[in-house]
């Protein structure tokens, strides 16, 4: 590892999507966004749906949509394990808005708890992709 870097590594349940180093990782974490630095206390949490965005040198930050999941920080490293990761450039619009309509309607046609639950959640994770494309 590169001297005042951070290791990142974002997993998802099919494969390693990213492993670099970073000058500073934002993570979408469930109490509100976090950033990790070299060095960073330990800590563990929750991921809620939203943007990762990876600072590295001046430029503009990389940034991945996440759907939610867990993130591990050490002083050295930081890994992400998320239940679905997207490059933000790479979602489609329209395509988030059939997504948000279809769940909505899942949800509303269905008098099973369990359905009802699974629905609202795909809901709620295109609104996030939504308010992240702006």
């Amino acid at each position: 590892m590169a001297e005042g870097k951070v290791s990142f590594e974002l997993v998802t349940p099919e494969r390693l999507l990213l492993s670099q180093e970073a000058d500073m990782v934002v993570v979408p974490g469930g109490a509100g966004d976090f950033g990790v630095l070299p060095r960073h206390a330990p800590l563990i949490s929750t991921v809620r749906p939203g943007t990762i965005r990876l600072h590295d040198g001046g430029g503009d930050p990389a940034e991945i949509f996440v759907a939610g999941g867990f993130a591990e920080v050490t002083p050295e490293r930081c890994t992400v394990l998320a239940e679905e990761a997207v490059p933000l450039a790479e979602l489609d619009r329209a395509e988030v808005e059939r997504e948000l309509r279809e769940a909505r309607e899942d949800a509303a046609d269905t008098d099973d708890e369990r359905r009802r639950a699974a629905a609202e959640r795909r809901a709620a994770v295109a609104e996030a992709k939504l308010a992240e494309l702006g």
